[in-house]
């Protein structure tokens, strides 16, 4: 792989990274309301997944979705202040948790868990109707793999071959239930090759595996070939959300080991050993990226808020 992509990988991971870091000391200064779901330990799959695609191609996330909103092209600022509520957010402050931006494709988060199974093959028929050749990623979590709506929309998919990749991020726990106690079968890739689909494991933790075999999906989608399944195994560092501590249901020596597999650091060794930068190169991009945080934390604090009369310029009726 290229210099260019590899560097550029490293920063999305590290930017994630230090964004999210940064939520958690707002959450706790009670400057974002609401729950705040982290990614920190995803970023190799949150990254390295979303970079294959373009930028009209459609994006389904999660509500653990700041990493993939980051490298789908969403400014940290906008992503900050939409969770704050402000009005410049990417929602204009509406959607909270929810995040969508419809002009690098995210067409946003399903308010039902697992509704995303279900409407990206919408997404992705309605390419197929215009002709283009726009592919649609889904971004869900193991816990939803076992809804109805998992089945549906992948055999949906797979009978129409519609231009999906399905993005299974296994951190292991659906909240509080490990996989273990939800599922018989340890891969859920395993399901795939029934509803006649490929299905894919790989290592979540690394960003190369996983954006070779998302842009191998990607590329098969969008050549007609139909969807694919891929599963990437990582780990959440943190709870479920920051009201959860993660801790009355985990292992503490299981997240410790875990952290020592840290998707960043092992990143950040590849492109030392390949000699693609130095340590005075990496120094560099950690000031860089603390820079760009500290400048969307600055934007989101001193945007306004959405005006009441603004609560109702979004909705749709139908007066039957």
């Amino acid at each position: 792989m290229e210099k260019e992509l590899l560097t550029d990988l490293y920063e999305k991971m590290l930017l994630t990274r230090r964004f999210e870091e940064r939520v958690v000391e707002l959450f706790k200064q009670g400057m974002i309301p609401g729950a705040v779901h982290l990614g920190i330990g995803h970023e190799a799959f949150s990254v390295g997944a979303i970079a294959p695609l373009r930028k009209d191609d459609y994006l389904l996330i999660s509500h653990r979705g700041f990493g993939h909103s980051i490298a789908k092209g969403i400014p940290p600022g906008r992503i900050l202040a939409e969770y704050m509520g402000k009005a410049t957010g990417c929602s204009r402050g509406l959607g909270g948790a929810h995040l969508a931006d419809r002009t690098v494709g995210i067409a946003g988060v399903s308010g039902c868990q697992g509704g995303n199974h279900v409407i990206a093959p919408g997404l992705a028929l309605a390419s197929k109707m215009k002709g283009t050749d726009q592919v649609t990623a889904c971004v869900f979590g193991d816990g939803t793999s076992n809804r109805g709506t998992f089945l549906e929309g992948i055999n949906l998919a797979a009978l129409w071959k519609l231009p999906v990749v399905f993005l299974c991020e296994n951190n292991r726990y659906g909240f509080s239930v490990p996989i273990r106690r939800a599922m018989v079968n340890e891969d859920i890739a395993d399901r795939a090759p029934s509803l006649g689909l490929p299905g894919v494991v790989v290592d979540g933790n690394d960003v190369i595996a996983v954006y070779e075999a998302t842009d191998k999906a990607v590329e098969r989608a969008r050549s007609g070939e139909g969807p694919t399944l891929i599963e990437g195994k990582t780990y959440r560092w943190r709870g479920h959300t920051e009201w959860d501590p993660g801790t009355a249901y985990r292992d503490p020596q299981e997240v410790e080991e875990w952290k020592g597999k840290c998707p960043i650091k092992r990143m950040q060794r590849r492109l030392l050993e390949e000699k693609f930068i130095d340590s005075e190169g990496i120094e560099a991009m950690e000031r860089e990226v603390t820079r760009q945080v500290e400048e969307a934390v600055q934007f989101a604090m001193n945007s306004k808020a959405p005006r009441p009369e603004d609560l109702e310029s979004h909705i749709v009726y139908y007066d039957i």
